[in-house]
């Protein structure tokens, strides 16, 4: 049995609050874990992770995934895929192998029917074609540790500089670093289908042609899923839509290992640049109110379109259950977000006040004992229980600002149902 005074082989993900409880910084995550924080719509950039409030924002964060077994890409996908399959190995190559290993009539009427992702995803890597012929430009994928090397910044700034617009003052090595490199996942891995080897932690998938790294896919790979970072290409192979090729093999690394879902990162629908993840289906969004799973199809998409904040299972309830019309819908709404913003802005800084959706009560939090949850610092070498602590049993979680509170939020932020697998980590030296 773990005993409090275990230390770092202890299996727990190391957070520490900031600010808000639902910006916290981790030191250390088990890959299964995050999973759970993914699924609570929370996201990482860098150490930093982040639970935003759907509800008082000007541009809400909803978390979606897709389900790869069930993805069918459509024409545009397909041909983006075929296209830069036809540059990397060249009409030559092409005609030769045509002549040197002819096809029968109907594997060429299959292969022009039928698009296998799996293979055609392949189709065009330097391991997966038959030599000779030699293509007319090696391709090559690889999947890295998330390290800092010269040849991944060089890729970055000219992404940042090119592609994103960035002043030249604003891109660093040490930007870089933090945001892509030096993941607080750990790395692993567990036993996919077939018994094959599926990965855990965060990765660099790289894409390579001819030698020479044109893209990188930021990757955190967890138990049942693959979560997409980043996405960065150099400019120089702009014209062969590498943003879309990476979201489809993205999506078959999630099918071929087992992974099933692929997450996509937050999805904003207000913000035009994001309208594309929609483009990949079956898309589904989680409800940040009953952290459930709704298939994001037109019917819901149309409902996004009409309100800043929507939780579709209570839209379902109040539209369906209680008959509202959609113009009281839209009175109704509008009113209740004014009121909220009122009281936000009166009360901003404690969570238990700011109408977070899918968090508990205040009420709910002072019903949930803490005494046994795990904390680090800088004063002790090893861990300690929250009640060891001289003020713990003196101060109430409805303080705001108190030590007891700030455990809460964070606490009530993550979820109470998964206190023993975290440890309140003060500690300063591993935040440097």
């Amino acid at each position: 049995m773990q005993t409090p005074n275990d230390d770092a082989a202890a299996p727990y993900s190391h957070i520490f609050p900031i600010g808000y409880s639902y910006y916290a910084i981790a030191t250390s995550l088990t890959p299964a874990f995050y999973q759970k924080l993914v699924n609570r719509c929370w996201r990482r950039s860098g150490t930093l992770l982040y639970r935003p409030n759907q509800k008082h924002s000007c541009c809400p964060h909803y978390t979606l995934r897709l389900d790869s077994t069930k993805f069918r890409p459509t024409k545009d996908q397909r041909q983006a895929v075929n296209r830069f399959n036809k540059h990397v190995v060249g009409e030559a190559y092409n005609k030769e192998a045509a002549h040197l290993r002819p096809r029968s009539r109907e594997e060429v009427r299959k292969r022009d029917n039928e698009f296998d992702l799996i293979s055609r995803i392949h189709e065009a890597e330097l391991e997966s074609l038959e030599i000779p012929p030699r293509p007319a430009h090696e391709f090559t994928i690889t999947l890295e540790p998330d390290t800092f090397t010269d040849e991944k910044y060089e890729v970055f700034e000219n992404y940042q500089r090119l592609v994103h617009k960035e002043p030249p003052e604003k891109i660093s090595q040490n930007g870089f670093k933090r945001f892509l490199c030096g993941s607080p996942l750990t790395r692993g891995s567990i036993a996919g289908p077939d018994d094959t080897k599926r990965q855990l932690g965060s990765f660099h998938q790289c894409y390579r042609l001819d030698g020479k790294l044109i893209a990188i896919g930021v990757l955190d790979l967890l138990p049942d899923c693959v979560s997409a970072v980043y996405f960065l290409y150099h400019e120089s192979v702009h014209p062969h839509n590498l943003g879309k090729l990476g979201a489809i093999r993205e999506i078959t690394l999630a099918l071929e290992a087992g992974y099933r879902w692929w997450y996509s990162g937050f999805y904003i629908h207000s913000c035009p640049k994001m309208k594309y993840k929609v483009d990949y289906s079956p898309q589904y969004v989680l409800d940040p109110e009953t952290l459930e799973w709704d298939l994001l199809d037109k019917e819901a998409l149309a409902i996004f379109d009409k309100k800043p904040y929507v939780s579709l299972s209570r839209e379902m309830r109040s539209n369906v259950a209680y008959g509202v019309s959609k113009e009281d819908d839209k009175v109704l709404d509008g009113a209740t977000q004014a009121n909220k913003a009122e009281r936000v802005e009166e009360e901003e800084g404690f969570l238990f006040n700011s109408d977070m959706p899918g968090i508990p009560s205040l009420e709910q939090m002072e019903q949930v004992v803490m005494d046994n949850l795990l904390l680090r610092s800088d004063y002790s070498d090893s861990f300690f229980l929250a009640s060891d602590l001289v003020v713990w049993d003196t101060e109430s979680i409805t303080e705001r600002g108190n030590l007891k509170s700030r455990i809460a939020e964070l606490v009530a932020a993550i979820g109470p149902d998964l206190m023993s697998e975290f440890c309140v980590d003060f500690r300063k030296r591993d935040r440097m």
